[in-house]
């Protein structure tokens, strides 16, 4: 008889020894990962309590003191009892009820007072024996209890299936889904339980309270019910098989054992060795087995997910454009998650913009507020966050409100967010998925690697688009900045044209005293002439040899008025304002005409003029007025310098090459010191006293020279003289 019931019982134990394992690892989940929140506690105990139950109906099954097992029920159900008021807080907390405290407190107070009740026989008289095992004994309190939890069951049940009727969100409704049928199926279970209570030889069903439990886990290690994580490992799911299958393992050993060892049938050695092998045969297939199907229970999609991170990785490093980024983001996920609505949130210029995965275009602007509130908890969380977590993490009503309407809003499900260097660049808001099932592990794996991503690409647009428009406005200065550089360099040619034209004046203006007295003498002269040829002509006698004289007179007096005649011309050319540049202009002529209006400032001077023309040299293009300009300043420079002015000067002409003309002015002056010959160009520089120069004369020269294309330059020694060479083109080229 005792092989039998030892065999009895170890079949008994089977279900609830698998209900204590899951049930246990629920709980140690739900407060290990989930925290101090009061709805993981109220779950953790839940669990907690099937476990006890669960090891109660093993441990009075196993232990042969029927004194002692019937202790180890009462001592359990000193605990279960208070599984009433847990259920009811654990419902309301799930849901959000905040308003039946009473109820909670009631519930409280009744198991409080069955406190005293179930160490007596008033709630378990003793133990009943069936076939299957043992099982204690219902005294009539007992009843009352049942009564109160089946209400209790009755009573969450409802609520949660009015809150999955009435929710339009598929994530709080698949939540209550889960819970509705982990807590029916169990009820449904316990009341099956109590009739072997009550005396009815049926195997109590309750034992497989396991099936739910592992409906419940499923629930929450695949679809995050109680918001315990936002990504859940393997090894939580692994270490859940592991004690499973330990479980199993260890009831196989001790059945073996049961049935053959302690029989005395078979070679034990042989037995030992066949129950080994089974073991190393049949274990890792097994366990390889059951984790293929976790894996595609709790992970499936993860593959396809890293294929798609690879591809939209390799696309967000080449786009520089935020519309672009903005496509791609929103594109991939509605393709990838097949949700209902995508839309970006972005942070631009302190205003929250909206881009809708519809329109992909601007949705207008966030309300600010809502979003602020929304940023805030966002950056002190750093996880996403669901609209039924909205209930759960928020204490505040106002808070709760707000969020809860901007989800409104939005027709927002879950809210990502996009992580920056200081605070969010932005939001991903999502809508519920076309298919109706939650969002898993996995999809917020991919979402926050996209988020992270995505904002490191934004983060590069910007700073491109920045780097473009700071571009952008540095070539409109530059524009800017130039067109005021060409108005610059206009009236510099305005003001050199004007200082010319000024330089020629002033110089013709200090010739006009000694052209005068040069014009006024032969004019005078021939004026007399006349007028005594008048004088005799008109009392003219016919006398031998009178008339030879007054025609000598009188073509003297055409000489003289011919050579006034060439000085005004000079003066007139060389003071023309004209500035064409084309007129084909006698370098030979030019410099007679700049000693002609210069003669009168060395016609007393001690100073030796010599000319040296090339008779056969060739005109050059340019304006005959500004190149005797050139000549003027530069022989009035050489008669300057002549010591006191004794000295010579060399006018020399010749054709440098086929296309170029040379002038050049040797005098026998002063010189000019080595150190001054690299300023002598510059306006208003120069090393006469005051009054005797402005600086402007070379400075000026330089400038004609080099709109005629050509160029000049100055050699000096100190005590021996100065060279100054012109060179111009026959045909004028640009400067």
């Amino acid at each position: 008889m005792v092989p039998n019931a030892l065999q009895a019982g170890s079949a008994y134990i089977i279900p609830p020894l698998l209900g204590f394992i899951v049930l246990l690892g629920l709980a140690l989940i739900s407060l290990l990962r989930g925290g101090r929140k009061r709805t993981n506690v109220l779950f953790a105990g839940i669990c907690l309590l099937g476990a006890l139950l669960n090891a109660d109906v093993a441990l009075v099954s196993i232990v042969t003191d029927e004194r002692l097992a019937l202790r180890i029920d009462r001592t359990v159900h000193l605990l279960f009892v208070f599984s009433v008021p847990i259920y009811i807080g654990f419902v309301h907390s799930f849901l959000g009820i905040r308003g039946r405290r009473w109820l909670e407190i009631s519930a409280w107070l009744f198991s409080i007072a069955f406190l005293t009740i179930v160490p007596t026989d008033l709630y378990f008289s003793g133990l009943h024996h069936y076939t299957f095992g043992r099982i204690a004994r219902a005294g009539i309190l007992f009843h009352l209890f049942s009564a109160t939890a089946a209400f209790t069951v009755i009573y969450c049940l409802a609520i949660l299936y009015h809150a999955m009727k009435v929710s339009a969100d598929n994530h709080q409704r698949n939540r209550i889904k889960y819970i509705f049928g982990g807590l029916g199926f169990s009820a449904l279970l316990l009341a099956f339980t109590m009739l072997p209570v009550s005396g009815v030889p049926l195997y109590p069903l309750g034992n497989f309270s396991f099936i739910p439990a592992v409906f419940l886990a499923f629930g929450v290690l695949k679809y995050d019910l109680l918001d315990i994580g936002a990504l859940i490992r393997r090894g939580t799911v692994y270490f859940l098989l592991t004690g499973i299958l330990t479980a199993l393992y260890i009831l196989v050993i001790f059945l073996f054992h049961t049935f053959f060892l302690t029989t005395g049938s078979g070679n034990s050695f042989a037995l030992s060795l066949v129950l080994a092998l089974m073991i190393v045969l049949l274990f890792t297939p097994l366990r390889e087995r059951v984790q293929g199907l976790i894996d595609r229970l709790f992970f499936r999609g993860r593959y396809d997910y890293r294929e798609l991170l690879r591809k939209i990785s390799g696309r967000l490093a080449t786009l520089l454009s935020f519309p672009q980024i903005r496509e791609l983001l929103i594109g991939a996920i509605m393709e990838a998650l097949q949700v209902e609505r995508v839309i970006l949130i972005i942070a631009e210029d302190d205003v929250f913009r909206l881009y809708d995965g519809k329109q992909m275009e601007g949705a207008g602007e966030a309300p600010s507020m809502e979003i602020a509130l929304l940023v805030r908890i966002l950056e002190m969380e750093k996880r996403p966050l669901s609209r039924a977590a909205v209930e759960r993490r928020l204490a505040g009503e106002a808070e709760r409100m707000a969020l809860n309407r901007l989800f409104d809003n939005l027709g927002a499900t879950l809210v990502i967010p996009l992580p920056a260097r200081e605070g969010l660049a932005g939001l991903i808001a999502l809508g519920q998925k076309k298919s109706g099932e939650l969002f898993v592990d996995e999809d917020l794996e991919l979402l926050m690697t996209m988020a992270n991503q995505a904002s490191t690409a934004i983060e590069n647009a910007r700073s491109y688009e920045a780097m473009e428009a700071l571009n952008r406005d540095l070539e409109r200065k530059v524009e800017k900045r130039t067109a005021a550089l060409r108005e610059a360099l206009a009236e510099r040619e305005r003001t050199q044209q004007h200082l010319i034209r000024s330089e020629s004046l002033a110089a013709i203006g200090q010739l006009v005293a000694g052209t005068a007295h040069e014009l006024n003498n032969p004019i005078s002269g021939a004026m007399s002439l006349v007028e005594t040829s008048i004088e005799t002509i008109s009392g003219w006698e016919i006398q031998p040899g009178k008339r030879d004289e007054v025609l000598d007179d009188l073509r003297f007096s055409i000489g003289e008025l011919r050579r006034s005649a060439a000085i005004i011309r000079s003066l007139l050319d060389l003071s023309r304002q004209t500035q064409t540049y084309v007129e084909a202009v006698d370098m030979n002529r030019a410099v007679d005409d700049a000693l002609r209006v210069l003669h009168n400032q060395y016609k007393n001077l001690p100073a030796e003029i010599v000319k040296a023309y090339d008779d056969a040299l060739p005109s050059v293009e340019g304006n005959f007025a500004n190149l005797g300009q050139v000549l003027i300043n530069i022989i009035r420079n050489a008669l300057q310098a002549l010591p006191g002015g004794k000295g010579r000067i060399t006018l020399t002409t010749r054709r440098q090459s086929n296309d170029m003309v040379a002038v050049e002015c040797r005098d026998t002056g002063i010189g000019i010191p080595t150190d001054f010959l690299k300023d002598i160009f510059k306006p208003f520089f120069t090393s006469k006293m005051i009054g005797w120069g402005t600086g402007l004369g070379l400075y000026l020269s330089h400038e004609i020279i080099r709109r005629h294309g050509g160029q000049i330059h100055v050699a000096s020694e100190v005590g021996k003289g100065t060279v100054v060479t012109v060179e111009l083109p026959c045909r004028r080229r640009d400067a």
